[in-house]
């Protein structure tokens, strides 16, 4: 009970019952699908439950699998945003670390095995200190990852997502006019750009990162069918707004302003009161 209080605390209200909601939206839509759906073995069942939830949703705009695709693509984004919750916040907390860990690997540079091991010690108990989960970081991404390949290849298995017209693009071809695969990059890049920003270091790879997946998207949307350069941009603009709910850097980068310069108030009382007791 007191790790599902933790959790909740850590997820906050709003993501869980945003979830909670979709998630029943999602199965309603599968159910109300009376067509036929090919799979076979774990994965194939898997991603055919997905491809008739989004059938499903279609259905409900009448078979407009550009509309299905953006509203699904949407809900399955609020089912995994309680997941995405929690490692937002184990990275954070990790990140406000990093000046400690820095401390620590300057006085245990790991030139041998026994300062490794040193530096591995004294790290999980500054974890274990500040209620640091290292695994956290990483476990949601591993579970929200199949729900994600699962769309993306019920989208492009599914002849019926395929078959029909969005707005200017037919949702079996490429965009020729590349406004989908231009939107998907863009989005990629703020989405990438703005998690950049709300890190209190930045290093090199971090700085050029923002700038590399876009391109591969791009690239990868212009070859690919519209539908799933349809999914691209759906899913990477809900990530900006993600990021911008769950990870505010210009917030973030405001607090931290603030507290750094609290503490050179704070340091410089501590100089000043220092002098006053020499002149003493």
């Amino acid at each position: 009970m007191q790790l599902v209080k933790k959790w909740i605390k850590t997820m906050g209200w709003v993501p869980i019952i945003l979830g909670i909601v979709a998630l029943i939206i999602v199965v309603i839509a599968g159910y109300s699908y009376q067509g036929h759906v090919a799979g076979s073995g774990l994965w194939g069942t898997f991603v055919g439950a997905f491809t008739r939830s989004l059938l499903g949703v279609s259905g409900w705009f009448g078979n407009n699998y550009g509309l299905g695709i953006i509203v699904f693509t949407i809900l399955v984004r609020f089912v995994i945003l309680p997941i995405m919750a929690y490692q937002t916040d184990s990275m954070m907390k990790m990140q406000a670390l990093q000046p400690l860990i820095k401390e620590l690997q300057a006085k245990y540079p790991g030139k041998d095995m026994e300062s490794r091991q040193l530096l591995m010690n004294e790290q999980r108990n500054l974890y274990k200190e500040h209620g640091v989960k290292t695994y956290a970081t990483f476990l949601p991404l591993l579970l929200q990852m199949p729900i994600l390949f699962a769309l993306y290849y019920g989208i492009l298995n599914s002849p019926q997502l395929r078959s029909g017209d969005f707005l200017w693009v037919s949702l079996s071809r490429p965009d020729s006019y590349f406004i989908l695969p231009i939107l998907a990059a863009f989005f990629t890049f703020t989405s990438s750009w703005l998690g950049m920003q709300a890190q209190p270091e930045q290093t090199t790879i971090t700085k050029v990162m923002p700038f590399i997946f876009p391109v591969v998207i791009f690239f990868t949307g212009s070859a690919t069918p519209s539908a799933l350069a349809l999914y691209w941009v759906v899913g990477s603009a809900f990530q900006t707004v993600q990021t911008l709910y769950l990870q505010n850097p210009f917030k973030l980068r405001r607090e931290r302003a603030e507290a750094k310069a609290q503490a050179k108030k704070v340091e410089r009382k501590i100089r000043k009161v220092r002098r006053g007791r020499k002149r003493r």
